[in-house]
């Protein structure tokens, strides 16, 4: 699956479903994000499953405000519309896979006890 484009209008209603989603926060000037792309690209054809979205924090200030984005690129990972994972910097595709398979591999309910506690 190619990445889609994320906004302040549609970040909720993509985050908030079923399943993995992964957030590539970027922005056009940012070279390490621009270094990135292709690696986060090419995951994203491996797992077709996985919603891989692009937000640019230049053009969606709302919601890179609200998660306190201070440094990019940055990587969210949320799986069943719950935040489980999340990383700054330029990471190896070896360590991008090794995330999806650790998020596949949760128990949510447990995760959600947890975070009830």
């Amino acid at each position: 699956m190619a990445t889609i484009e994320l906004t302040d209008a549609n970040f909720s209603e993509v985050t908030s479903g079923e399943g993995i989603v992964l957030v590539d926060f970027w922005a056009d000037w940012c070279i390490p994000c621009k270094r990135f792309a292709p690696t986060y690209e090419r995951v994203s054809e491996l797992h077709p499953d996985v919603v891989f979205g692009k937000l640019d924090t230049e053009a969606n200030p709302a919601t890179q405000a609200e998660f306190q984005i201070r440094t990019i690129p940055t990587i969210m990972i949320i799986r069943d519309g719950v935040l489980v994972h999340q990383e700054a910097g330029v990471m190896p595709q070896s360590k991008l896979e090794a995330y999806i398979k650790q998020v596949r591999e949760l128990d949510m309910d447990e995760v959600r006890a947890k975070l009830a506690a």
